[in-house]
């Protein structure tokens, strides 16, 4: 079995990470490496077994951040088991949402956010059965 990975860049990895974990729930999977200039090298965090890695910004190699003035060139699709407690979760931690929570025939329930470090993020709830 095939998988993708998303890999991110972000300006500020230590301050990333510590948004993600509060705001998505989400674990560190892989301890940060953490280079001699104090830029993250790599990292791995996960919630409910979705993963990404992730790493600061490294220009010399072409590893570089949204630029925020542009908006996303990809969306994150993440399904969670309940959409509105986890955009209410993202909400506490100062970022509003450009869609939702709303129900979404056939997706679900869904709502959508851009993050501090200018990924765009797609949270979704399938439909239950009644």
């Amino acid at each position: 079995m095939s998988e993708i990975t998303p890999y991110l860049a972000v300006a500020d990895a230590h301050a990333a990470i510590d948004w993600y974990i509060s705001a998505l729930g989400a674990e560190i999977a892989h301890d940060p490496i953490v280079m001699p200039d104090g830029r993250v090298g790599h990292c791995e965090l996960r919630v409910a077994g979705a993963r990404w890695m992730m790493s600061d910004e490294h220009p010399e190699i072409g590893v570089e951040a949204p630029d925020l003035a542009r908006g996303a060139a990809v969306s994150l699709h993440l399904t969670v088991e309940d959409c509105d407690a986890a955009a209410a979760r993202v909400l506490a931690n100062g970022i509003e949402m450009t869609r939702g929570p709303e129900d979404s025939p056939p997706a679900g329930r869904v709502a959508v956010f851009v993050d501090p470090f200018g990924h765009r993020w797609f949270l979704d709830a399938p439909v239950r059965q009644r």
